[in-house]
């Protein structure tokens, strides 16, 4: 069973069953909490698209990193037709995070396709305007096909740092402990946020 997930304790999410069709799918993704929030509560930022664009080798070579995602205005307009969304997040030993190699590759592909799988779910299950931001750059192709057209355009979705979301202070603003993997050893956490109404 996945920790601390609040799928029943969410009225929008108030649906029989739902726990038992999203728990599995969490779970075969690496995804260990689910938390509701208001998109009040998601701060996006200026300063998170610098990091995009200075500092990130992923910024105008991949479709689902800036500059092909929205800009910082278009995310606050996209937020502001959005009330709840959801934050989920997992927890791994990643001691291949600063390295670009297949282990990091296939703990990127796992959770990204979990985010998009439980936002099929709930789309399925009535809510139209549903659309998942996934975690870090997209791995699903060893090699972006950017600028030609994406080879998974179905699975393409922008990441939270594309969409500008300063992933830190929507933490604390949760009351979420904010904690930066310092040294190979940490556990580093994933997070992707799906939109729900």
């Amino acid at each position: 069973m996945v920790r601390d997930l609040l799928l029943r304790q969410i009225p929008i999410l108030d649906f029989p069953g739902l726990e038992e069709k999203i728990s599995p799918l969490c779970h075969r993704h690496g995804i260990q909490w689910v938390y509701p929030v208001k998109t009040s509560q998601i701060v996006v930022a200026q300063w998170v698209r610098l990091k995009c664009r200075y500092g990130c080798e992923h910024y105008n070579t991949n479709w689902c990193c800036p500059p092909a995602t929205v800009t910082v205005k278009e995310a606050k307009e996209i937020l502001r037709e959005y009330k709840n969304a959801l934050l989920l997040s997992g927890e791994a030993d990643h001691p291949h995070f600063y390295r670009n190699n297949s282990k990091k590759r296939r703990t990127q592909v796992q959770f990204w396709k979990g985010t998009v799988a439980i936002e099929r779910e709930l789309f399925l299950l009535g809510y139209h305007k549903i659309f998942g931001l996934t975690p870090e750059s997209c791995a699903l192709c060893k090699k972006c096909a950017y600028p030609d057209n994406c080879l998974f355009p179905k699975e393409k979705r922008p990441s939270v740092e594309s969409f500008s979301i300063d992933i830190f202070e929507t933490l604390r603003r949760i009351g979420k402990e904010v904690k930066i993997a310092q040294h190979i050893n940490d556990h580093f956490k994933h997070y992707s946020i799906i939109l729900l109404e």
